[in-house]
């Protein structure tokens, strides 16, 4: 009698099955994809909506949006309390409406030179689009230091940016050299340099203390806060202008944007010519690379916060002019839909 043989696969049903699970596999791959940055994309709306709501406690408590602060080479101080003397920008502002008061105080009673340097050190990550990059400390490879802090060896960063208004942005200015010097400037003197009560048509810009009655347009015709664009090829090393420096400093293309209406070609304000957001792009950045456009890593639509508190994701064909109007507290247009 012979012995009973059990049937086995050919190796071309082998490979059948093989190209089989393979097509079921890259059918659901994009589904998988899709599914984990629609996650990701709630997740940022989740952060812009604490950080928004912050700025609105912020404005509860103490009357107005948190300031912007002084310049780029300030962090902020703990022994400066909110108004226009504290050089620190809005994210250091907020944080004691975030619950973490204690990475505010970090450096108070005079220590702010050593201990305010590993405050800057330190990730928040409520600051980051989880689309973009992680939440982890970033080389700090700027060629000029901070100087009311010891130079920091890497930096906690932010993908949110303020609403600095519709201006054109052409200086950053670095701020005063000492707290006297600022202390003793003028509002005239400070008015020279970019981005002041003069010129500012935003809620946040350099040393603000925007009440809401300043909103003329409405609380809900105005930008906040929102993602900023940066480009893909600089997420990492911090050698682009807009991404050389973290969270924790003053008024700066790292963490405010402008909705601005400019002829760049001919280097005047126009109306008509608007610097439109966009989905970060490999290879692009505006302004030389001093990015000061909204957007964001995510396809289709990035997310803002306006002064009402609500979270809105915008298309980034959204029409130029609705956007430059929507980054100007007082251009005198009320807008429902957009």
């Amino acid at each position: 009698m012979r012995p009973q043989t059990r049937p086995g696969f050919t190796l071309i049903e082998l490979l059948v099955v093989i190209a089989i699970i393979g097509i079921l596999v890259s059918l659901l791959l994009p589904a998988v994809q899709t599914a984990r940055e629609a996650a990701r994309r709630t997740e940022c709306m989740n952060n812009l909506k604490q950080l928004g709501m912050a700025c609105l406690e912020h404005a509860e408590v103490r009357g107005y949006l948190p300031t912007g602060g002084w310049g780029w080479r300030w962090a902020g101080d703990p022994d400066r309390g909110f108004t226009k003397k504290q050089p620190g920008g809005w994210h250091y502002n907020i944080l004691p409406f975030l619950e973490l008061q204690d990475l505010h105080d970090r450096g108070s009673g005079g220590k702010n030179q050593t201990l305010g340097s590993v405050r800057v050190q330190s990730p928040v990550v409520l600051f980051h689009c989880p689309s973009r990059r992680d939440a982890i400390a970033y080389p700090y490879v700027h060629g000029i230091p901070y100087y009311n802090i010891n130079r920091p060896s890497v930096v906690g960063r932010s993908d949110y940016a303020a609403c600095g208004g519709d201006m054109r942005v052409t200086e950053c200015w670095e701020g005063p050299a000492t707290l006297k010097d600022g202390d003793a400037m003028s509002e005239d003197a400070w008015a020279t340099h970019a981005g002041t009560w003069k010129d500012a048509t935003g809620v946040i810009y350099r040393r603000s203390m925007t009440q809401f009655a300043h909103i003329q347009d409405g609380a809900s015709s105005t930008y906040l806060i929102g993602e900023r664009y940066l480009n893909p090829d600089f997420y990492l090393n911090g050698t682009l202008c807009a991404n050389d420096q973290g969270w924790d400093l003053g008024y700066d293309f790292d963490v405010n944007r402008w909705t601005y209406s400019y002829d760049l070609k001919n280097n005047r304000r126009d109306d008509n010519v608007h610097v439109d957001p966009r989905q970060d792009t490999p290879g692009y950045s505006d302004n030389g690379g001093c990015d000061t456009i909204f957007g964001s890593a995510h396809w289709g639509k990035f997310h803002m916060v306006l002064c009402d508190g609500s979270v809105h994701d915008i298309n980034y064909t959204i029409d130029a002019k609705t956007h430059a109007q929507l980054g100007n507290r007082e251009d005198g247009t009320v807008l429902g839909e957009f």
